[in-house]
């Protein structure tokens, strides 16, 4: 199961619940990485919190999109927190990309194609001319150009990204059962690994409830 990797995502602006959440997954029988989004982020203690987290695969999702130089000057001022992985927009533009991969250094920077809470529906209301696969098929071949270290998409366009971009893909929107919240394009963690997905994140699924007996659950549905 060592090709079988999950980010747990700590969704929670709570930094007694986040060491919960570390403290409660850990296990030799799955590689794990904690990731952390705007929320913990931007909370009263998040920045500090993960500026301190040892021996850990640590994910900060914080969906860069700005011009250039500010994606740049951000990227440099999180480069204390000695994080693994870190997420920007494609839609940032290529100069922004390449610009943002050059400084980016041991960080592994992960580029994010089209949200999994979007849809065909969703994109036509915000001016986009192209349907979902076209779209992100098009995201990758930019991020492929900026030499990314990885790309964020939902399960079910992982086939023909593996295609045009043959790095890390982190898959979000996995789910257990059919409920699948404020998500549209989802999928079960098995599938998603038989797609070709390297990492998933799973947050709710594992974090919501009784940790250490959601995560066997995981553990045993991609088993």
């Amino acid at each position: 199961m060592t090709n079988k990797k999950i980010f747990i995502a700590c969704d929670t602006s709570s930094v007694k619940k986040v060491k919960k959440i570390i403290k409660e997954t850990n296990t030799k029988e799955i590689k794990i990485g904690y990731k952390f989004g705007l929320e913990f982020f931007n909370s009263k203690n998040g920045r500090s919190f993960i500026s301190k987290i040892k021996n850990k695969i640590v994910f900060v999702d914080l969906k860069i999109h700005d011009i250039p130089n500010t994606c740049i000057s951000t990227i440099k001022s999180i480069r204390d927190l000695k994080i693994n992985y870190l997420t920007i927009h494609i839609s940032s533009g290529l100069k922004a990309l390449k610009s943002s991969k050059k400084i980016s250094g041991k960080i592994k920077l992960i580029g994010v194609t089209t949200l999994t809470s979007l849809d065909n529906k969703n994109l036509k209301q915000i001016g986009y001319n192209k349907n979902l696969k076209k779209l992100v098929i098009h995201q990758a071949k930019l991020a492929a150009k900026a030499n990314l270290d990885g790309l964020v998409c939902s399960a079910h366009e992982v086939k023909y990204i593996k295609k045009i971009f043959k790095k890390e893909i982190i898959t979000p929107g996995i789910r257990f059962d059919s409920n699948i919240n404020d998500q549209k394009r989802v999928m079960t963690p098995i599938q998603a690994f038989k797609n070709g997905s390297d990492w998933l994140v799973v947050g709710r699924a594992i974090t919501k409830g009784d940790i250490k007996k959601n995560l066997k659950k995981l553990i045993n549905n991609i088993n």
